[in-house]
């Protein structure tokens, strides 16, 4: 047994989320948002933490390591979890970080999330967002979502990620699960080819760059159901991103596709909950309703918290007002509110009243 699947043991014993090895540091696995050092395990060397490093590798993602001084991939421990790791080079040599992603898919029910996020996976077309800050829980979500999907609808599902996060069983779906790197060239080669595959939904890991953007948005026009991740905060700086990465002269025409094609964007951020003892989830949801188009083709987004506030009945909701619920039913304290929120004269005197 590799001598490093001992710290993945202790990362899953002690429910915490990532592991981070560097040269001359000792191990420290990151538990409800705060980094500690693993007990009993001494500071590893450059040499030390390689030999690590290379017991988990094959010769020829090894060799990609040592010329790029970077490696993704995913690696699987049987009975633990299953792990996305990333190999770096950093100025004291050697770093990797493993993020842990549970082998059983969480049910939507047990997740606790709104009842207008489990609503997205009765969608037919369109494209959904779920954007958020690494660490946030969008993979998780995500894989929800998917499997809500796969266990009421007979439909072909396509993922492409960088790499395979959780492993889906076929049960009234059919997957075709696609690690860029091992099994395509790249986001935008899968993603034109799933288009060809009679993909009737399709996620797509991270939207990274202009083409892998431009062909989920057409996915979405062509009649796919499309999920994808963006490291945004909020609906509306979530539509800006889209729309800025595209040069000036086609954005008025990507305005134009986009109001037709977004169903959905689901912002996340995980809290530290008032006890201390583990986190929750918080979302801003904005859905499609008559309005959002054209406000999305007029470039107003700032339109979008009225539409938002607007949809309370459909389920749409704020972050800040989420966070404030949270506040109030004492999941969360103010000061962690205070700390994620856009408007913090808000939560200001609730932290005076609670200090």
């Amino acid at each position: 047994m590799p001598r490093i699947d001992e710290l993945f043991q202790y990362l899953k014993e002690k429910k915490g989320s990532d592991l981070h090895l560097a040269a001359g540091l000792e191990p420290r696995v990151r538990i409800h948002g705060s980094l500690a050092p693993v007990a009993g395990w001494p500071a590893q060397s450059h040499d030390e933490l390689l030999s690590l490093l290379r017991e988990i590798v094959d010769e020829e993602r090894w060799n990609d390591y040592t010329r790029s001084g970077d490696l993704d991939f995913a690696y699987g421990l049987e009975g633990v979890a299953r792990f996305r790791a990333n190999f770096l080079r950093q100025e004291n040599g050697c770093g990797a970080v493993f993020r842990i992603i549970p082998e059983t898919i969480v049910p939507l029910a047990d997740l606790n999330l709104p009842k207008a996020i489990e609503a997205l996976a009765h969608l037919q077309q369109g494209l959904v967002l779920v954007t958020g800050p690494t660490g946030s829980g969008k993979s998780t979500t995500l894989a929800a979502i998917i499997d809500r999907i796969n266990s009421t609808y007979s439909r072909h599902i396509v993922t492409i990620e960088d790499p395979v996060e959780f492993v889906h069983q076929n049960k009234l779906s059919v997957f075709s699960q696609r690690e860029v790197g091992t099994d395509t060239v790249s986001f935008g080669a899968a993603l034109r080819a799933a288009i060809r595959q009679d993909a009737d939904v399709i996620l797509v890991g991270e939207m990274r760059d202009l083409e892998t953007i431009a062909l989920a948005i057409t996915a979405a026009e062509m009649g796919a159901l499309v999920f994808g991740t963006l490291h945004t905060n909020g609906a509306a700086n979530t539509i800006d991103r889209l729309i800025d990465a595209f040069p000036a002269d086609e954005q008025a025409q990507i305005r134009t596709t986009l109001a037709e094609s977004i169903a959905g964007i689901v912002s996340q951020l995980l809290l530290r909950t008032a006890d201390g003892r583990g986190r929750c989830a918080v979302n801003e949801i904005l859905l499609k309703t008559s309005g959002l188009p054209n406000v999305i083709r007029e470039g107003n987004t700032p339109m979008i918290t009225s539409i938002i506030q607007a949809g309370r009945t459909q389920g749409m909701q704020l972050m800040d007002d989420a966070l404030m619920a949270l506040v109030e039913q004492q999941r969360i304290t103010p000061r962690e509110a205070y700390l994620k929120a856009s408007n913090k004269a808000r939560f200001e005197g609730m932290i005076e009243e609670d200090s």
